[in-house]
């Protein structure tokens, strides 16, 4: 089931990629529509069959290179199938919102399908290497959406994005060398490592291993100082594109820590715990502090993510310290960060695709040249309001439940460094309230059309609100009942804290 649904997007790219370019552009959009929902009722069809133990599911192993301990091996668990699921979401909605695409609407559906496979092929990856492939090949997908599709600044951006991720697939590589040399036998299974915890008494060479994969899931996820990639490229992608950015290639380092980082090197990572603190309440303030500089609508958002993740790293760098009779805590931490990849994922992806509509409209970002379209697009300025709020942790919203799990399970184990991180809180609800007042109240003023036209500021159009909608919703639903979900992430989380405490 898993193998269908990691490789059913990527045998419909092909096919598109054989049909010819003259055929009708709702041909391609369509196949992409389909292909997408197939791939949420598969995930669907997985998670009713899903046994919440904390144990493995669905897993397929296959010989791929055995002379050097590499194998398709795949399966998922609470901390990867909420992951796989918002993944299939976030796609969805995305066709939903690209269906007027009309620049080379082939290459554009097949690209993305394409993207999905190295999405979710990443997170039921149980390999090594695997992992690292599925890494690697989503920043391809990805340059050439940012280069291909997106603004002025484009392909400056592309190329920062890819250099800067590429080279910390590198360091990545080089800490999973590591694991391999380290194990007896020589293997990159992830299973295999997690129960034989290879580097254990190990302190030097599990430090410098740590450090490795540690820079390279730190440059994606990103954390302060790696992020400098981050505002350029969300800024210059098409919207379609900055929300599967934002909502899901950035949890792959996030999901890197959980999965290799703290479940493999269990030692390394107790010893360093407190750096991953500090790490993540400064990449919380200096997010939130610089997105609250931003005169960039778009920009602003994305540094809101370096604020987001910088709780994710501050909630499992928390997990890590020791302490007494803080195992209940921990496990609040570790299940937030998860929550709050699933909620970040769903609310940030609701926002780059609604700066899109913005941009479409008004051709600029700048949140100056904006005031009073509530007046002129009412439903966009509620949609916008609903999307602002629940990013910054309101009571009703998916944020709300991930932040109060991570704030409750750090305050104990760390509770300077979550005292400072909710200073974060603030500035985030000051930056989103400042950007509303500005855009949406007061006077009627649009960006200066050309000389002898009137640029019109048309409401929020069908295709745009199915995929706008339907995330704010799940958003809503995961703040007043999320125990459907909680219920499969609390068992991982336990396993997580077991492997942890070896």
């Amino acid at each position: 089931m898993l193998t269908a649904i990691v490789l059913l997007p990527t045998a419909t790219a092909a096919l598109l990629l054989c049909v010819p370019r003259s055929a009708p552009r709702t041909l391609f959009l369509t196949a992409w529509a389909v292909t997408t929902a197939a791939e949420l009722l598969l995930t669907v069809i997985v998670w009713a069959g899903y046994q919440a133990d904390g144990g493995m599911r669905y897993e397929t192993r296959a010989r791929w290179i055995p002379s050097a301990g590499i194998s398709y091996h795949v399966g998922v668990d609470g901390l990867s199938l909420p992951l796989v699921a918002v993944t299939c979401v976030l796609f969805l909605a995305c066709t939903a919102y690209a269906w007027r695409e009309t620049r080379q609407p082939r290459e554009f559906a097949a690209l993305f399908l394409f993207l999905e496979t190295t999405c979710l092929g990443l997170f039921v990856a149980l390999d090594l290497i695997l992992f690292f492939v599925f890494f690697d090949l989503s920043l391809v997908a990805m340059y050439f959406i940012i280069a291909g599709w997106g603004h002025k600044g484009a392909a400056r951006a592309a190329l920062k994005f890819f250099l800067y991720t590429f080279i910390g697939s590198l360091a990545l590589l080089l800490g999973f060398i590591g694991l391999y040399l380290a194990a007896d036998p020589h293997t990159f299974d992830i299973v295999e490592l997690t129960a034989d915890n290879p580097l254990a008494g190990r302190a030097t060479y599990g430090a410098l291993v740590l450090f490795a994969i540690a820079v390279g899931l730190a440059v994606k996820t990103p954390t302060v100082p790696f992020h400098t990639w981050l505002p350029p490229a969300h800024t210059d992608a098409p919207a379609a594109g900055s929300a599967i950015l934002a909502g899901v290639l950035l949890k792959m380092g996030t999901y890197g820590f959980l999965r290799i980082a703290m479940s493999v090197l269990p030692d390394a990572w107790r010893d360093y715990a407190l750096v991953f603190v500090v790490v993540g309440v400064v990449s919380v303030l200096y997010g939130a502090l610089v997105a609250l500089a931003q005169t960039d609508f778009k920009r602003m958002v994305a540094y809101t993510s370096v604020n987001h993740m910088g709780y994710i790293i501050l909630a499992i760098g928390a997990a890590g310290a020791v302490g007494a009779n803080q195992e209940e805590a921990r496990r609040l931490a570790v299940t937030g960060s998860v929550f709050q990849m699933v909620s970040h994922g769903l609310l940030t992806g609701a926002l780059f695709l609604l700066s899109g509509v913005l941009y479409e409209r008004g051709r600029t970002y700048e949140m100056s040249a904006y005031s009073g379209v509530a007046g002129r697009a009412p439903v966009f300025a509620a949609l916008t309001g609903v999307a602002a709020f629940a990013s910054l942790g309101l009571p009703g919203f998916s944020g709300f439940i991930a932040e109060f799990q991570i704030l409750t399970g750090s305050l104990g184990p760390e509770p300077v460094a979550t005292g400072l991180a909710v200073l974060g809180i603030l500035l985030t609800a000051g930056l989103f309230l400042r950007a509303l007042q500005q855009v949406f109240l007061g006077p009627l003023r649009l960006p200066v059309a050309a000389p002898g036209t009137d640029r019109p500021f048309p409401d929020i159009r069908l295709h745009e609100g199915i995929a706008i909608v339907p995330l704010l919703i799940l958003g809503v639903v995961l703040g007043l009942a999320p125990r459907f979900v909680l219920d499969v992430i609390e068992p991982a989380s336990r396993t997580v804290l077991e492997l942890l405490a070896r």
